[in-house]
Parts: structure tokens; sequence; C-alpha cells
């Protein structure tokens, strides 16, 4: 699948989700027909559409449209790129950070690119475990590095809204693999994310 970035709705998939959050909103005891609810279900329809756009895209098409043969072994580390996902145990944000680094291995890919695989996965229901772990092997399998490290750090509005409801609770997932799985390589990464510029 070549990569295309749409904000194209099908009308399919855009009439079926109206009428069930239509009739959600019925369901929950307001008007769905009450003016300021009257769009709302199209809205949404759009806005799950976008949020879930994920499902057509291609991390290892991504990757690919900006790999370039290179001879550099030094670690390249992509920090603090903002997350936006899905919970899919309640369909409730969770959002946040991911820090992404590999060591090449004789191909390297653009630097936009990493950032856009982030969004690739996060852009799904998601569980940030399978997030984490997602990421990783999108770049291993494609960019076939020395190593792939993945640290995410976000907050789950299923726990600050509901629930426990803990709102300064921060979840940190991290994934390694190749060189980051040395005591070394891996601390090298966890000093630079945690850096700031002064």
């Amino acid at each position: 699948m070549a990569y295309k970035k749409t904000e194209q709705y099908d009308e399919h998939i855009t009439q079926g989700l109206i009428r069930s959050y239509k009739e959600a909103i019925g369901l929950l005891g307001e008007d769905p027909e009450r003016e300021g609810l009257i769009k709302t279900p199209e809205r949404v329809a759009k806005a799950m559409q976008y949020l879930t756009q994920g499902y057509q895209l291609d991390a290892h098409a991504i990757l690919n449209s900006a790999k370039f043969h290179e001879d550099v072994s030094e670690m390249i580390v992509v920090k603090d790129i903002e997350i936006y996902s899905m919970c899919e145990h309640h369909m409730l944000p969770f959002f946040g950070k991911a820090h992404v680094a590999y060591i090449p291995n004789g191909w390297i890919t653009g630097l936009s690119k990493i950032a856009r695989v982030v969004d690739v996965y996060a852009r799904r229901m998601q569980v940030q475990e399978r997030l984490t772990i997602q990421i990783k092997d999108a770049i291993k399998e494609t960019l076939n590095p020395l190593g792939v490290a993945v640290v995410i750090e976000a907050q789950h509005l299923c726990m600050m809204m509901r629930g426990v409801q803990k709102q300064n609770s921060v979840t940190t997932t991290s994934a390694f693999d190749g060189e980051f799985q040395k005591n070394s390589t891996r601390s090298e990464f966890m000093k630079l994310i945690t850096a700031r510029l002064s």
C-alpha cells in the first residue's frame, strides 16, 4: 500500500456511523433532533474516521518512501513526538509523547517519517503496550537497524475521567531491540530523551 495522507471519508461508513451515533444519543436520554445535537452524529462519525485513519496507512511504505543508503552507525533519536490515540477498552483518548531511536545499519529514513510511523499506529484503537511494540517492529522490519528503542509516556482519560480518577498518573512503556538491549546503549538513550535544552 502506498503512503497517502487523506482526510476523505467513506460515505458508506459515514452514514452507518451517523445512524449509530444518533441512536446512541437517544439511548443516553438526549433528543438527537435538538438543535445543538442535529449535526453531532455526522461530526462524530467524521472525527472517529479521522482518529482511526491509521488503519488505512502503511508504516513500512512511509519509511520506504524516504529510505536512503548512508554509512552512519551513530544513534539517531527523535524525541517528544506528540501522540494522540484511542483506548480500545473505553474508546477514550490517551495522549502523551513518544521517544524513538535507532542505530542505522546502512539505511536511514527521513526524520519526519519516524513521527508519521508513530501516527500510523496511534491513530487506531490501541493499548499503549501494543503501540510501543508496533512502532519498534515497523522500524526494525523496514530499516534492519542495529537496534531500535521506543519509549512512550502517556496519560489516559479512562483513568482520569472515570474509574480510579487519578488525574496526575502517567503510564510509561518501553521496547528495546538489538544494541539497545545492552545497558550502556539503553542508558545513553534514556539520558538523551530526559535531557532538556537550557
